[in-house]
């Protein structure tokens, strides 16, 4: 491989040593995506070419790039203590930042427990949920259910109780012992809704036949509030009530995935507080820290965590954790990040921005648009597929939208995909529904 620099500003070199996750690695080298930095609302190329960010990055940048007091935090931290393993050892952030979670949960989930991404917050979670009945004396409980369409990482546990097929269908048979509840969205039924749909509550009791199926043999339930991933699809209303009861009538652990909802994005800090049900335990990761440092977790109930504290003291009471579970820098930049939300609003923005935004997405309406779906600051727009070329669409949009337009979206198939910084401001949301019609306009 050529370790020569390229004559093409922004390139380093002949860019194929980068295994890129999640991409499609041959049309990226062809044409590369490049940035070099970002502050506030916009990413910037290596040319200076300014790129509005209309997808915080990936669900994660809820505060804006680049802000100082972030920056400072784990510049700080750095310089005095870069690492220390949390395995037996501990250091005051990582105790700090825990409680600040543990106030911004709902009442009872008092526990958190750090690990890197939403992925490994996944695992912990569903290697909790087992290990807990187990400690109960219910080892026969060892089902996990998830659902189809949701997406909850890219470990083995995380594919296994998801329902993207994509995502699934390389990694053979995956899990044994999992089931999946059916998708909550139906365009016949849900077209071009702002916020929660009006139908689809029924389908949570889908989850009373699963139990039938499979006895007492279920752990655990997750799913998302909002599933982001695949498009963004709001839980119908009623529709997590509905599952909270079944899994409390049949002793079944109820898990959210707040991966992409947590730290406000849909006006609350956490979903679970929007809709007035408390799960048994929360995945959180992405804007904990603003994206700046890699970090998720897991919130779990008191009950949970006391189930494990038994035994003699001496003795590890989850045999489970990461080498970087908790790590100085993204306790600070967590620490950091959480104030800025408290100090600034921010949640309470994305509440009142909420109207505006989704009236706004609406104005996207047009030929070749199937639907468009809103709550919080996400949208979701689906794009008439090329026939014999599924996501073809959605990945020419992405393309013409960045380096035509000068914005940044998120393609899923053929779904665009838009979630901002919470920091954008009405000039902003003009700007972004300008910049994507246009890129509409171009792939139809």
């Amino acid at each position: 491989m050529s370790a020569l620099l390229s004559h093409t500003i922004g390139i380093p070199n002949d860019l194929e040593a980068f295994w890129m996750p999640s991409s499609a690695n041959r049309a990226f080298k062809r044409r590369p995506r490049m940035v070099a930095s970002a502050k506030d609302m916009y990413y910037y190329s290596p040319d200076g070419s300014k790129i509005l960010d209309a997808g915080a990055g990936l669900w994660c940048t809820n505060a804006g790039h680049n802000r100082e007091s972030i920056v400072a935090a784990i510049q700080k931290q750095a310089a005095e203590l870069d690492f220390v393993s949390t395995f037996q050892y501990g250091h005051p952030k990582a105790f700090a930042l825990a409680s600040r979670i543990a106030e911004l949960a709902p009442p009872s989930l008092d526990y958190v427990f750090f690990a890197n991404s939403g992925s490994e917050g996944v695992e912990s979670a569903l290697k909790i949920a087992i290990a807990h009945h187990n400690v109960r004396g219910k080892a026969n409980r060892v089902r996990l259910i998830g659902r189809e369409r949701g997406f909850h990482g890219m470990c083995f546990g995380g594919i296994s109780v998801g329902g993207i097929v994509h995502v699934r269908r390389l990694f053979g048979s995956l899990l044994a012992g999992v089931d999946h509840l059916p998708s909550t969205y139906n365009r016949e039924q849900q077209a071009f809704s702002k916020g929660e749909p009006k139908w689809g509550a029924h389908l949570a009791d889908d989850l009373e036949r699963l139990v039938q199926l499979h006895g007492d043999t279920i752990a655990a339930v997750i799913v998302e509030p909002m599933a982001g991933s695949n498009g963004v699809f709001p839980a119908p209303q009623g529709y997590l009530e509905r599952l909270r009861a079944i899994c409390d009538k049949h002793e079944i652990l109820l898990i959210f995935d707040e991966v992409v909802t947590g730290f406000g994005r849909l006006g609350h800090a956490f979903a679970a507080e929007r809709y007035g049900v408390t799960p048994d335990m929360i995945v959180f990761a992405k804007g904990v820290t603003s994206g700046t440092v890699p970090m998720g977790g897991v919130i779990v109930s008191k009950a949970i965590y006391d189930s494990f504290m038994k035994g003699p003291d001496h003795a590890s009471e989850l045999p489970h954790g990461f080498t970087y579970s908790g790590h100085p820098l993204a306790c600070a930049a967590g620490l950091a990040t959480l104030d800025l939300y408290r100090d600034e609003g921010l949640f309470e923005r994305v509440k009142n921005m909420e109207p505006l935004w989704s009236e706004a997405m609406m104005q996207l309406k047009g030929p070749g648009v199937l639907d468009i779906r809103t709550v919080g600051l996400t949208c979701g727009i689906d794009l008439d597929p090329i026939r014999d070329a599924p996501g073809k669409r959605g990945f020419d949009a992405g393309e013409i939208a960045f380096f035509d337009q000068k914005v940044m979206i998120r393609a899923s198939g053929d779904t665009i995909i838009l979630a901002p910084p919470f920091t954008l401001s009405e000039s902003h949301i003009g700007e972004m529904v300008d910049r994507v019609r246009r890129a509409i306009d171009a792939v139809m």
